[in-house]
């Protein structure tokens, strides 16, 4: 399961090191967890994301929020206790081996109640989900966010975050085609497309911020976004 990708950090280092390991890791069963799927390999959010997740989470003081791509759910278990027992996780996931191994996870720590998962294929369920989501959580197939994008921003609410996981495809994402692995760049299409669909857009406020493998956080400004893919 190893993701070469999560190997190959943009940052020097030494940054990388002071992101990374001076942060303070996860405690308890979430910190277990967290060490074990470093060690297993598992794609599992790196710590300055999680540490900037926790953090930010509780300064928009979101009560809704829902997750595309649970893996072991890490991450869905770290944003419901930060949220507390007022909030809720909705996180889907289609991989059979990842929801059972998630649903373990949230019995063991009492998030069962305070956790929904879907399961299927997030194309599908998506366009069920009524929102409104106060912050969404992308980490799925990076190939998928440009498909996704329009579904997230219909149930997330007005100032609501929608948070994009691995954009920066190891720092290879502004390079030239020519130089990116064949196998390497229908993933390179589809994130650049996202990036020219978002950046400008007259009713979305976007940064990208040097997290991991690159975080793109977006914000609705009004009520109906219209994505016009280019």
């Amino acid at each position: 399961m190893r993701n070469e990708m999560m190997h190959r950090p943009v940052l020097q280092d030494e940054i990388l090191d002071l992101l990374r390991k001076r942060q303070k890791q996860m405690s308890g069963s979430l910190g277990e967890l967290q060490e074990q799927s470093y060690a297993d390999n598992v794609p599992i959010i790196p710590n300055e994301t999680a540490t900037f997740l926790k953090f930010f989470l509780k300064q928009i003081k979101a009560k809704e929020v829902l997750e595309i791509g649970t893996a072991v759910g890490f991450s869905a278990s770290l944003m419901a206790e930060t949220i507390g027992k007022e909030g809720h996780v909705t996180t889907i996931d289609r991989f059979d081996v990842m929801i059972r191994k998630a649903k373990l996870n949230f019995e063991k720590f009492g998030l069962s109640e305070q956790v929904t998962l879907l399961e299927g294929d997030a194309k599908e369920v998506l366009p069920t989900l009524k929102g409104p989501y106060d912050f969404i959580f992308m980490d799925s197939a990076k190939s998928k966010y440009i498909e996704f994008l329009p579904e997230c921003l219909r149930i997330l609410r007005v100032d609501g975050v929608l948070m994009i996981d691995d954009v920066f495809q190891a720092g290879t994402i502004m390079q030239d085609i020519k130089d990116i692995p064949r196998s390497q760049r229908t993933i390179y299409r589809k994130l650049n497309k996202l990036f020219d669909t978002v950046l400008e857009h007259p009713d979305l406020t976007v940064t990208i911020l040097p997290l991991g493998d690159g975080v793109l956080m977006i914000s609705k400004n009004v009520d109906n976004i219209i994505i016009n893919e280019k």
